[in-house]
């Protein structure tokens, strides 16, 4: 199929590069015209695991296109995403002005039937928008259909070949039957294409975060209850994750959640219950604890120094909101890293992949490691923001040589606290008891 993907960001460019991977013609365009030069000569701006295999493989198979030009790109197009940024306002609401602009574009263009697909997150009631967008100038027929993506970073190649189940929601026969095709190559194992109509698959896609980001705020309850009742997190998420009513996936207690979509997505229900008059009391609740929960380990830091961490020197490993990706976006790392600077605390930081985008958006107010010991040389205090699993299992030996404070605040519960104190550090971590030496 001749497929069309307008955006380049992080959805649009693994749609793409994974619909050309099963023999589609794929032509993606963005307006960024150095980004494109860079994605024709076979650079990708993001680093997501997998993706460059695929990518590099595409282009030159002569599968995956890019351009900046809008008419040159959907020429012959079917099917035609709408990949494109809905930030959040203020108030919580997604902005439609970028999905909108492009809309009213396309109904100057089309020449021929064609789907148009909203693969951004967008609110409920979207899909009549764009709808009424294109209609203004179409001259022909088309359909709008609502696609809505459950990748996860990290994973999201695996996600989009080998999902779960696709939703679509749609109203004619001939946009389901394009569709259809266009992704049984994706389910052929047998897991659901769920069709039904737009608005319902707008919201499940709020949904689905919402809920998710429901059961991080819920563990981080309990963890809190833990360290307050003697019980330990790990021992009770232990418990719980077997039942097949719960599962034992956003189980783990932490610092909270953070990325592009939870806290977005979130918000976007939460408002969209306010333009109806709906009090979504859950979801005050999951945003309230989660904004809690990013900076609850800074109380302790500054309890342990006496109350001050002028001078102090932190060390944190992890950037990014989760392991393998480079994405910042509402990061709990970097809303300690304020909180401590705000304190009087130096900071020095290491990350596998987020350091470059750290740098482009705080600059030089802290120290970027070579490597995640180098952040321990002289440091009072280490404190883990995010999972990757090089910090796993580090070479102890190293680290007593360097780091002679031994006192680490462990945001995302990565060590056994026998382990801790076999080692010797003063451990704190998330809903299990503190370690003391």
């Amino acid at each position: 199929m001749k497929l069309t993907v307008i955006g380049t960001g992080y959805v649009g460019l693994v749609s793409g590069t994974c619909f050309a991977e099963t023999g589609n013609q794929v032509t993606c365009v963005d307006i960024d015209e150095e980004k494109v030069q860079k994605l024709k000569s076979g650079k990708i701006p993001i680093y997501e695991p997998g993706l460059e295999n695929l990518f590099l493989r595409n282009i030159q198979q002569g599968r995956l296109h890019f351009t900046t030009n809008l008419q040159e790109g959907i020429e012959n197009a079917q099917i035609i995403f709408l990949a494109l940024p809905t930030p959040p306002g203020e108030d919580g609401s997604a902005d439609l002005q970028y999905v909108l602009g492009v809309a009213r574009q396309l109904g100057k263009m089309l020449k021929k039937y064609t789907v148009i697909v909203d693969k951004s997150t967008v609110p409920v009631g979207t899909a009549d928008i764009v709808r009424a967008a294109i209609a203004e100038h179409a001259t022909v027929e088309f359909d709008v259909v609502s696609n809505p993506e459950f990748l996860r970073e990290g994973v999201a190649v695996d996600d989009f070949m080998k999902p779960d189940r696709v939703v679509i929601g749609c109203s004619t026969s001939k946009a389901q039957e394009a569709m259809q095709r266009l992704y049984e190559p994706f389910v052929r194992q047998g897991n659901p294409i769920i069709f039904m109509d737009e608005r319902s698959a707008e919201l499940t896609k709020y949904a689905a975060n919402s809920f998710l980001a429901t059961k991080i705020s819920f563990m981080n309850e309990i963890a809190n209850l833990c360290e307050l009742l003697g019980a330990d997190v790990d021992l009770v998420r232990k418990g719980l994750g077997p039942d097949s009513r719960i599962g034992n996936r956003f189980l783990f207690a932490g610092i909270g959640y953070g990325g592009s979509c939870f806290p977005k997505d979130v918000k976007a229900l939460a408002k969209s219950s306010l333009d109806v008059q709906y009090d979504f009391k859950i979801l005050k609740a999951v945003m309230e604890v989660n904004e809690i929960q990013k900076t609850r380990l800074i109380p302790q830091m500054a309890a342990y120094f006496g109350g001050n961490l002028t001078g102090k020197t932190i060390a944190i490993w992890g950037l990014s909101f989760k392991p393998y990706t480079d994405d910042i976006r509402e990061a709990p790392a970097l809303q300690n890293i304020d909180e401590l600077i705000s304190l009087g605390a130096k900071v020095r930081v290491f990350d596998p992949e987020a350091m470059d985008n750290v740098k482009k958006s705080m600059g030089d107010k802290m120290y970027y490691g070579k490597d995640e010991y180098d952040v321990l040389d002289g440091a009072d205090a280490l404190f883990i923001a995010t999972e990757w699993p090089v910090f796993r299992n580090p070479d102890f030996d190293k680290i007593h040589r360097i780091f002679k404070n031994k006192l680490i605040f462990d945001g995302r519960n990565l060590f056994h606290l026998d382990e801790m104190k076999e080692q010797g550090f003063t451990y704190f971590s998330i809903g299990r008891k503190t370690i003391t030496q």
